[in-house]
């Protein structure tokens, strides 16, 4: 089938006659337009593998934007290149073309956040055409009868984040991809332990480290994996019973009182999917599994048994009532899928109440968000990168870059793409840790790095250096007096394609501005007071002041003043020192 579009002809290809497929564009405007597609059968069918195609000349694009490429590789694939693949748990159905002027080309997004959708989107050799590719249905699928998707195709030429934050706006529009609001502390700076003790964690210790945490400014603690076992080789094969370690906590509830009473939230770690081979669950689940993994020493349960959805919802309502917890951290969700054939399709479903494995994980989780607020309505749920699409929005109200462990880069190219399209849901950095024997300086480059995301610290604050520790304090107030501007300003991180070596925050008041690389001519704005954060890792930056002359009052990383500097109407060569920062009147 053919459709004539605003942006090209795009041809609809279906494998299977017993379906009927319609098509509709519509423009929403100049340069915005939308295709609906429709699918109908007489009756319950597996979907037909469906391909959608059209081309597009390839001009003035220079980078690609996509939410897999979180080490900031935007290079523009052939069409024969890697696909993104995306479904509920994996990745946003979105890609960008721009330009390096930050000025969107081509963004193409597609409804279907639940199912598995291949987007194919790279350069066709012989006529440097971009081609545009979205396969449906190339996996298994459960029967359905009638099924419908929306395509967006957004030509507008303006900023690429502009584009990303209308695209993720629009996502949220659809009845099944409503987000849920994140309550205020899910904002607030928060300690993780994974980094600083791995599975070595006790109360005596959580304790302590909580109270040096709440001395800091940290609104809370997350208690990763090492709760539920007393093995500490790490892997998974003792997950999966969720009863807390003896050897590790005497008195869990009294436990998570004596925390909240300092002023920290408690949250829990769990592996969602898993049960380990030496579990007690283990055999409980015998054909309820999707498959083994036999390097983890685990399997992935199937969640469209209802008895499985019960007893995984039951474990955390026992968690949150219970013990008396404020939220979770629900890990591994995007091993939800099929390695192979679906199991269910040789068994006829027996067993199962729901044929499609995205429904049943789309139903587990909706479940847990409303059985869990119905105990504590503000409960905090983080996700990790990778599963961060539209869909989790609806359960989570923390995403968090994926493990970087003191990757300052890499955790600022991963928060900045989470900031783009996760709309109002409070995006975390990776854990930050570094060596003990750093210099201040470059130490604060793991929080300077992740300034426009919530930190999650994981260092042992009682062994750092004493002008570490003065340093994490002063960062972490600094956090918490702009969050405003840093977390909910309009964000405008600039050339992807250089892993977003200047990045602006505008809120009523104030401009942010932070340099992670040399010789970048700075903009300063009129009209509002600006702070420059240097870090660049060198002792200079270069400020554009023709529009906005004044004073700067220069301030080291520790938070301590160093000199004011008048800044005349021209471009200014700033000394300002590694890590620090200047605010400018």
């Amino acid at each position: 089938m053919k459709l004539q579009c605003p942006f090209g002809m795009m041809s609809i290809d279906w494998q299977d006659a017993n379906w009927r497929v319609t098509a509709v564009s519509k423009t929403v405007e100049p340069g915005l337009d939308l295709v609906e597609l429709v699918f109908e059968a007489d009756q319950e069918l597996p979907p037909p593998k469906t391909t959608v195609f059209w081309l597009q000349p390839d001009l003035d694009v220079q980078v690609c934007w996509r939410s897999d490429l979180s080490r900031g590789y935007c290079h523009i694939p052939p069409n024969w290149g890697v696909p993104l693949k995306t479904d509920l748990a994996h990745e946003v159905p979105l890609v960008c073309f721009l330009n390096t002027r930050d000025q969107n080309r081509l963004l193409v997004a597609c409804s279907e956040a639940l199912r598995p959708v291949e987007m194919h989107a790279g350069v066709r050799e012989n006529d440097a055409q971009l081609e545009l590719k979205l396969d449906l249905f190339h996996t298994p699928e459960a029967p359905m009868k009638s099924y419908r998707c929306t395509l967006r195709v957004d030509r507008r030429d303006l900023f690429y984040g502009k584009v990303l934050r209308d695209a993720t706006d629009w996502f949220a529009t659809f009845p099944a991809l409503t987000p849920t609001n994140p309550p205020s502390v899910a904002f607030e700076p928060i300690y993780s332990t994974w980094y600083s003790y791995h599975q070595e964690v006790y109360d005596n210790v959580i304790e302590q480290e909580c109270k040096r945490a709440r001395e800091y400014g940290l609104a809370g603690v997350i208690v990763d994996d090492g709760w539920q076992t007393n093995d500490h080789s790490g892997g998974y094969a003792f997950t999966g019973d969720w009863q807390l370690a003896s050897k590790r906590f005497q008195d869990f509830p009294a436990h998570v009182k004596r925390v909240q009473a300092m002023g920290m939230k408690y949250l829990l770690w769990f592996s969602v999917p898993f049960i380990g081979f030496q579990s007690k669950n283990y055999s409980r689940f015998e054909g309820k599994y999707l498959y083994c993994i036999e390097r983890l020493r685990a399997a992935v349960l199937d969640p469209r048994f209802p008895e499985v959805r019960e007893w995984l919802i039951g474990c955390y309502e026992t968690a949150i009532r219970d013990w008396g917890l404020d939220g979770l951290k629900l890990d591994f969700i995007d091993h939800f899928r099929f390695m192979g054939e679906d199991p269910a399709i040789a068994q006829n479903y027996a067993g199962r109440d729901i044929r499609s494995l995205p429904d049943a994980v789309d139903k587990l989780l909706s479940d847990t968000m409303v059985r869990l607020k119905a105990i504590r309505p503000e409960v905090l749920i983080e996700f990790r990168q990778q599963y961060i699409g539209p869909a989790i929005r609806k359960y989570g109200n923390m995403f968090r870059a994926t493990d970087c462990p003191n990757d300052a880069i890499t955790n600022r190219s991963r928060t900045l793409l989470l900031r783009l399209t996760s709309g109002t849901t409070a995006v975390h950095a990776d854990m930050l840790t570094w060596h003990y024997g750093e210099t201040v300086e470059t130490a604060a480059l793991q929080i300077l790095n992740i300034l426009f995301a919530v930190p999650q610290i994981s260092v042992r604050i009682q062994e750092i250096p004493e002008n570490h520790r003065r340093m994490l304090a002063h960062w972490m107030k600094f956090c918490r007096r702009h969050q405003k501007t840093l977390l909910h300003g309009d964000l405008r991180p600039l050339h992807p394609n250089e892993m977003y070596p200047v990045v602006y925050a505008e809120s009523e008041d104030e401009v942010i501005v932070a340099v992670y690389s040399p010789g970048h001519i700075v903009d300063i704005p009129k009209g509002k007071r600006v702070i420059v954060v240097n870090a660049t890792g060198a002792s200079e930056l270069i400020l554009d002041c023709n529009h906005a002359p004044g004073q700067a009052a220069v301030f080291d990383t520790c938070g301590d003043f160093v000199v004011n500097m008048p800044l005349p109407a021209a471009v200014n060569r700033l000394v300002l020192p590694i890590s620090g920062y200047a605010v400018l009147e």
